[in-house]
This record gives structure tokens, sequence and C-alpha cells, in this order.
């Protein structure tokens, strides 16, 4: 979240994933994230299904819809994300992470080891396109990066390094 009002955003890592995991269970595909100041407007697409006819076909028709998070639900998804993940028989009953959890997560952090001001980003069959605001000496200026779905794949594969942290040394011991 925000240290204080008008401050880059804090821990992306965190705020992308509960996004992430929010979508997958909605089963939304497609998405579409921008940072707004008092949180995000995620778009994405989802099969809507309706039951109709005399033999109950269902019917699914892909829909479109757009959501606004203020930083409140977001804080309100970490927290149940922080207690899902802490309480294995939760853990149990929601599953493993779903593909934008992770996939979330792991363009958080590295949204988190750039520093950006805002940002926006949308994903098209698992690649995606950032663009971050960032602030430098002459100003600011906006940064595109790309990611391909083999190259989120790796990250994902790779995530579970980076958590696992390595004590280091005490001086002298």
């Amino acid at each position: 979240m925000r240290v204080y009002d008008g401050s880059p955003r804090q821990n992306y890592e965190e705020v992308l994933r509960s996004i992430g995991a929010f979508l997958d269970q909605r089963g939304m595909r497609e998405a579409l994230v921008v940072e707004v100041p008092d949180g995000f407007v995620v778009q994405g697409l989802f099969v809507e299904t309706s039951t109709s006819g005399a033999w109950s076909e269902h019917l699914g028709q892909q829909v479109k819809e757009t959501l606004t998070f203020l930083d409140e639900d977001i804080a309100r998804f970490m927290e149940e994300g922080h207690d899902r993940r802490g309480n294995q028989q939760r853990a149990a009953t929601w599953g493993q992470a779903g593909y934008y959890e992770q996939a979330f997560r792991v363009v958080g952090r590295y949204v988190d080891e750039q520093k950006p001001r805002d940002i926006f980003f949308f994903e098209q069959d698992g690649a995606f396109v950032l663009r971050l605001l960032m602030w430098e000496q002459t100003g600011r200026r906006h940064v595109l990066v790309e990611f391909t779905r083999d190259e989120v794949e790796a990250m994902i594969a790779q995530a579970h390094d980076f958590r696992v942290q390595k004590p280091t040394p005490r001086p002298g011991a």
C-alpha cells in the first residue's frame, strides 16, 4: 500500500498477487490492470454460463468485466490471502495458487525492483506488457517491458528460490 498519500505504492508483489488470486477465483482471463490514485481498475474476460432450454443446455458466453478495487479492498484481499496461506485447512479448501496469483506475484516482484510511481499492464495469452511510470533526475518517463509466456513461467518456476533466503552470517560467528 502507500506509506502516505501521493507516495509510490509499496509491495506490488503482494498487491498484484492478491488481485491475481481474485481473478483466479472469478475465472477471469486476458487481464488489464491500471493503477489509479486510490486503487486499481481491473478488466478481464470470463465465461458467463446460464442454463436454458428443455434439455438444460449449458450455454457459455464470454463477457468483459471491469472492476474497481480501492486500497481498502486490496488490503482485505492481502489479509485474506495471508490467512489462507497460513491455515492448512483453508489452503486445502482453496487449492493451490492459480496461474494469475503466481504470475501477478512474479511480475509484482519485478515491479518492486524497478520502484515505479505507478503501473499499467495487460496480459494476452500468458504474455505481459507493462508500462511503468519512472521518476528520474531528468523527470518522469514511461518504460515499457514485455514478458513472454515462457519468461513468466520461468519466473514462476524460480519464485521459490527468492522466498528461501539463506541467513546472513553474523559478524564474528
